[in-house]
């Protein structure tokens, strides 16, 4: 819990009230977001973002597996999250192991649309190999190493950018893969797919202090809050997933209101994202160059 003072708690909900946050942003503006790729070279793809203070690592692991029985033809995606004791004090035994669970299985919702995977956010045909035998199988990894609120958000981001560093090899398949029996699949060292990351979508938190909404709320805007609703938007507007965390309850109104000011703001960061993906990957390349 954030140690506040009753004055300070006052201060920064009169300042959002007033549109103007104690760090000078405005409700519905984001912390400056830095992005970095390929920070895991023995990954598949990989990717840092920090937004403000927040710092999170993603990384992306392609191994080939078998499709469900429920879903021959797609492939699978894991997303776990870990976060380190050396983030926040709150983190240290259970408190962290919980956060953790709740933030997998958010992102599961916001991306991947619930256990059964309909509605993912996520391509997940076009992961298949050989349709009821031969998939990819995606495993996410996030690692939250420091925090100062707005973690999920921060992790749909690396997500997002880990996905568009990840290359996924070209597998060519035996000719009798059409028998009843598992064919053989020939895994290239030399020649990659581009992971399609042109839906994946971002995730918007907005935060409910007093009467108002803010996005990318700080450690101590969030000890405030009376609720909050992370919405995962495309780039063509469509809403993805949707989670509430808080015990207030919320009038379908507000919801419908949040959901408008996501659509917004998460067009205006899905282009901060693609621009700063695409700086990082050509940093990465002058890196990588002999």
């Amino acid at each position: 819990m954030v140690g506040l003072s009753f004055g300070e708690k006052n201060f920064i909900r009169d300042g959002i009230g007033l549109d103007l946050r104690t760090d000078g942003r405005k409700q519905l503006a984001y912390r400056r977001i830095y992005v970095e790729t390929g920070v895991i070279p023995q990954a598949s793809g990989s990717a840092r973002v920090k937004i403000g203070a927040t710092d999170v690592i993603v990384s992306v692991k392609a191994e080939l597996g078998k499709p469900s029985s429920r879903h021959p033809d797609k492939g699978k995606v894991s997303i776990f999250v870990d976060c380190s004791p050396t983030a926040d004090p709150m983190f240290e035994g259970r408190g962290g192991d919980e956060l953790g669970a709740e933030l997998s299985m958010t992102l599961q919702r916001c991306l991947l649309g619930g256990k059964n995977g309909e509605g993912a956010a996520i391509d997940l045909s076009s992961l298949s190999v050989v349709q009821g035998k031969v998939c990819w199988d995606l495993y996410i990894d996030g690692l939250v190493v420091d925090s100062d609120g707005n973690i999920l958000d921060a992790l749909g981001a690396a997500i997002k950018a880990a996905l568009s560093n990840t290359c996924i090899p070209s597998v060519h398949v035996s000719a009798d893969a059409s028998s009843n029996e598992q064919p053989e699949v020939d895994v290239s060292d030399e020649d990659f797919v581009q992971f399609d990351t042109s839906n994946v979508p971002v995730i918007v938190t907005l935060t409910k202090v007093g009467r108002h909404c803010i996005v990318d709320a700080t450690t101590e805007e969030e000890s405030q809050m009376s609720s909050a609703v992370s919405i995962s938007v495309n780039r063509k507007g469509h809403i993805c997933g949707l989670s509430k965390r808080g015990g207030a309850a919320l009038d379908p109104a507000v919801i419908f209101d949040m959901i408008n000011k996501a659509r917004v703001v998460g067009d205006e960061l899905a282009n901060t994202l693609d621009s700063l993906i695409a700086a990082a990957e050509a940093r990465e390349e002058e890196e990588n160059e002999p």
